[in-house]
């Protein structure tokens, strides 16, 4: 598939709030409403779920208005004693390690998903395969066969999950979503359903994970910098910012489509019905917005605006959620072990196997 890539943060930032683009490829997207997708094609499932991810105009709203009450802001910060426990229990864990410990694997992936969890009562033992499938979502180095194989046990798990919540309803998220479904007015297909189900817990975390794996690594790496928070010549929120505009958690996200042509520029027209890729790790770190300093992890830079949460109508409605988070967790691993340091150099850190999303394979540091 062949799908522009738009680097400019300007540009992203007005096609992302332009009516004229869409996210439905079964109305706007000619090759995909013509079968001419492959059914094999390893980012089928980023386009072909039936959610507020790929809604357009009212579909989208009603979607959107569905799961926006689980991110309100009292929702949101009533979870902050659950996160600041779950904390605490990984910290003190990881105090017990008598040698190196993966960050990402000991700390920055099993909090935001133990979060997430908790918000929709996933039982304990669909969070292992969950977390696999998961992972093969953003994987895009997996073959057209093990996408296909990993989506059908992604909808495995998903059916799974409404099946046991229908059963043992409770105070949660997703015993909500199927009570809009089963709602005499059709509020919710199944489809639908199952789909935002997928949507709200694998996106609820992705970005959470790599936001504190990239955090952590630029503070140890970037020592002077680190210095500035603990001098508190800087804020932590200035060290998710900076993170977020730095290291955007998904560097790239599939698909909008142009509905009508739309003209870039005097030599540059998106085609209706044309594909879409917004570059987000490209766009926030555009030199014609940050000039010559724009590839340095720099905390006092006065703008660090970023579109690592995406705008417009489909704007990250789990950003607070994120924020909560890494407010908590990074003064909290600095705080508990202040002499922490890499456990190799840095340039032994690799990318994930992924174009989407943005982090590392391992995080090894010595806490002491």
């Amino acid at each position: 598939m062949v799908a522009w890539a738009v680097t400019s943060q300007d540009l992203l930032r007005r096609l992302l709030s332009d009516p004229r683009v869409s996210k439905d490829p079964r109305q706007h997207w000619p090759a995909f409403a013509k079968g001419e997708v492959p059914a094999d094609w390893p980012l089928m499932i980023w386009v072909n779920v039936q959610n507020m991810f790929t809604a357009y105009g009212n579909d989208h709203r009603r979607l959107r208005s569905l799961v926006s009450k689980a991110f309100t802001p009292r929702r949101t910060e009533a979870l902050r004693p659950d996160v600041q426990r779950i904390t605490t229990s990984l910290l003190d864990t990881m105090a017990a390690a008598t040698g190196p410990v993966d960050l990402r694997e000991a700390y920055a992936y099993p909090l935001p998903i133990e979060v997430i969890c908790q918000l929709f009562a996933v039982p304990q033992d669909l969070r292992p395969p969950l977390r696999k499938a998961v992972d093969g979502i953003f994987d895009t180095t997996i073959t057209p066969d093990e996408a296909m194989a990993n989506g059908v046990e992604l909808y495995r798990i998903w059916h799974e999950l409404v099946a046991h919540k229908r059963e043992n309803p409770g105070d949660d998220l997703t015993t909500g979503l199927i009570q809009a479904r089963d709602d005499a007015d059709g509020t919710l297909t199944e489809d639908e359903l199952v789909d935002t189900l997928m949507l709200v817990i694998s996106a609820g975390h992705e970005t959470t994970v790599n936001l504190l794996d990239q955090a952590i690594t630029a503070l140890l790496t970037h020592p002077e910098q680190l210095e500035l928070v603990r001098a508190g010549q800087v804020s932590w929120s200035d060290v998710i910012d900076e993170t977020l505009r730095w290291q955007a958690p998904i560097a790239n996200l599939p698909l909008r489509y142009a509905v009508d042509d739309i003209e870039i520029d005097n030599d540059v027209t998106i085609k209706k019905g044309e594909p879409i890729l917004a570059a987000y790790a490209a766009a926030n770190r555009d030199p014609q917005v940050y000039g010559e300093t724009v590839n340095t992890f720099d905390l006092t830079r006065p703008d660090k605006t970023h579109l690592a949460f995406g705008h417009g109508v489909h704007y990250c409605m789990g950003a607070p959620l994120a924020r909560l988070e890494a407010e908590i967790a990074l003064p909290a691993l600095f705080d508990r072990f202040p002499d922490i340091t890499l456990a190799i150099d840095a340039a032994e850190l690799r990318p994930g196997q992924s174009f989407l999303s943005n982090g590392h394979e391992t995080v090894p540091v010595k806490l002491r």
